[in-house]
């Protein structure tokens, strides 16, 4: 299967570079771009990609918004494309903003190209991007603005879980890999992959990037704590 690209970002020299990399692969196609949040909408519904690679800063319709919006027609059960934003890091506090938006994740404007090829492969796959280094530095980041945990009572959502997937949320939330947390709970990845899909149903997430958000908005995880 030919995975369907929407390029979005108003430095048309970026775009070509992306381009070019991405052409180059025998499963990957771009099918457009667009300069703005605006214009990435109107593609968006237009040429129905698999993945949109949403650069944050852009006049108008800024990433954030563009992002929002894709995420909110999924209600209408059109075909809904995954946001996989680009971003920088002088851009930590936008990218909280940007996955709570409804991204399924986000690179490095400078991500080499095999990474970005397979970051482009995963989304598309239905999963998640979460770069346990980068990922934990920003999120780690906002939730050092919440109130001490003392002062924080358990979200309602929470209770649903058992036990074992209140654990599973916590490993998630650290960047762990599915491999990695049935190592660490000494159990199949099978059974992982169980208990990972049992917190997003439970919890009416879309993907791993929304419960890691969810773990550090809700106080689970706070920066500092053992992984």
């Amino acid at each position: 299967m030919t995975i369907r690209v929407l390029l979005v970002d108003d430095q048309p020299l970026l775009r070509t570079g992306f381009r070019l990399i991405l052409e180059a692969e025998p499963d990957v196609t771009v099918v457009g771009e667009a300069g703005d949040g605006t214009s990435a909408l109107e593609q968006s519904r237009a040429l129905l990609p698999d993945v949109v690679l949403m650069d944050i800063r852009m006049p108008g319709v800024d990433g954030i918004e563009a992002t929002r919006r894709i995420a909110r027609e999924a209600a209408s059960g059109t075909h809904v494309p995954r946001v996989l934003v680009l971003t920088t890091f002088d851009l930590d506090e936008y990218i909280v903003e940007a996955l709570r938006a409804g991204a399924s994740g986000f690179l490095l404007k400078d991500v080499p190209p095999d990474d970005l090829v397979q970051a482009i492969r995963v989304v598309a796959s239905g999963d998640a991007i979460v770069a346990p280094s980068v990922t934990r530095r920003l999120l780690d980041k906002f939730a050092s603005r919440l109130p001490p945990a003392h002062e924080r009572s358990t979200p309602p959502q929470l209770e649903r879980l058992t036990e074992r997937e209140l654990e599973v949320l916590r490993l998630i939330a650290r960047g762990m890999s599915n491999a990695e947390i049935a190592a660490k709970l000494v159990v199949s990845e099978t059974t992982v992959k169980t208990h990972v899909g049992n917190v997003l149903t439970k919890l009416s997430l879309r993907d791993r990037v929304q419960a890691v958000v969810l773990a550090y908005e809700t106080g689970l995880v706070t920066p500092g704590t053992a992984s």
